[in-house]
């Protein structure tokens, strides 16, 4: 295939599965009750963590950092972390093993009110499972941004958000990078509404 051939076709691909989030109502109304979950958690005192493997890592280092950084315009600061620390991970990988390394970081560090955003494309990384687990025993409420509804993590979840890209995670990944652009402007609308006039 020629080289720009191939280039449209992934163009084309990747727009497909946007369009097939674009014709899921429920998706689209679960990413909204999830922008409104995040910014009721900032409203009543709360903060939000992320964790993720690989590049749904990086997501949440990204969705973290947008919150308590910048998104679009300048505004107040708000308690997103990613449990991305490499001085955590290492020691509880080694002390604990590696399925904990998010758990007892909410252990340590989150309350009742808090929010998790749990992130997996697959849906089924142990990981972030456990961490969900240790979420709901804290009283911290879950979404789940994943590929699969029916997976482990849909279980876990109090909001499920499913965005299937197609066979491979990056397709997926692609469509969870929007959805946390989305929510975090629902976040910003909700409470900088000065931002948006």
């Amino acid at each position: 295939m020629p080289t720009e051939q191939f280039v449209r076709a992934n163009l084309e691909e990747a727009q497909s599965a946007l369009q097939a989030l674009l014709a899921d109502h429920k998706t689209i109304e679960a990413i909204s009750r999830a922008g409104a979950l995040l910014a009721a958690t900032f409203k009543n005192g709360g903060r939000v963590f992320s964790c993720g493997n690989g590049g749904s890592m990086c997501d949440a280092m990204h969705f973290a950092e947008e919150l308590s950084g910048r998104f679009r315009k300048d505004r107040a600061g708000l308690p997103a972390t990613a449990i991305s620390e490499p001085g955590h991970i290492t020691c509880v990988a080694n002390d604990f093993g590696y399925e904990f390394i998010f758990s007892r970081y909410l252990e340590a560090h989150a309350k009742k009110g808090d929010c998790l955003l749990a992130i997996s494309t697959s849906g089924k990384s142990k990981n972030v499972l456990t961490a969900a687990e240790a979420a709901k025993k804290i009283g911290v409420k879950v979404i789940g941004l994943m590929g699969k509804a029916d997976s482990p993590l849909g279980t876990l979840s109090d909001i499920i958000i499913a965005t299937p890209g197609g066979q491979y995670a990056d397709r997926v990944q692609e469509l969870h990078i929007k959805t946390i652009h989305i929510m975090i402007e629902l976040v910003e609308r909700e409470l900088f509404p000065e931002n948006y006039k």
